[in-house]
């Protein structure tokens, strides 16, 4: 999709042995880019804490939980076991705390005890794709002001 955009696009595989390679390949990239934002889609990865110092409030990651419930890997399998009838996503700014940064942008879906897990992620994946748009869309028009741990957000 990149592509077809004429986006520049880079992937830098993490070996789990050495991730600091990646994450200084990232870093290469992202200073020689001078990019605005850097968005952890389906990344999976924590990043150091010195790139979240030297990214800070320019990293934003999309989970797929309304947090702060669920945090960490598995979300819609732990929804499941609470018995939840709202999962949801969350847009937040990445800190060196796991899935804890401001939250730029939140919204949920409806379920019941008949939702399977696999429906919870289909459903879930459809709120991810808003919620990130929202929020990378909030960032990139600067209208997200941070303030310790928390966001205002201008409309």
């Amino acid at each position: 999709m990149v592509e077809w955009h004429g986006i520049a696009f880079e992937h830098v595989p993490v070996d789990p042995q050495n991730k600091q390679l990646a994450f200084a390949e990232v870093s290469r990239l992202v200073e020689a880019s001078q990019a605005d934002a850097i968005v952890l889609a389906r990344y999976m990865q924590i990043l150091p804490p010195q790139l979240c110092q030297a990214f800070a409030k320019r990293v934003i990651n999309i989970h797929h939980s309304f947090l702060p419930s669920f945090v960490g890997a598995k979300p819609y399998h732990q929804a499941s076991l609470r018995g939840v009838k709202l999962i949801g996503a969350t847009c937040h700014y990445v800190t060196e705390e796991l899935d804890a940064g401001p939250i730029i942008e939140q919204d949920v879906a409806r379920v019941t005890h008949r939702d399977s897990i696999e429906d919870m992620v289909r459903l879930g994946k459809d709120v991810e794709k808003r919620v990130l748009a929202r929020g990378l869309r909030l960032h990139l028009e600067d209208r997200v002001l941070v303030h310790d741990n928390k966001t205002v957000l201008f409309d």
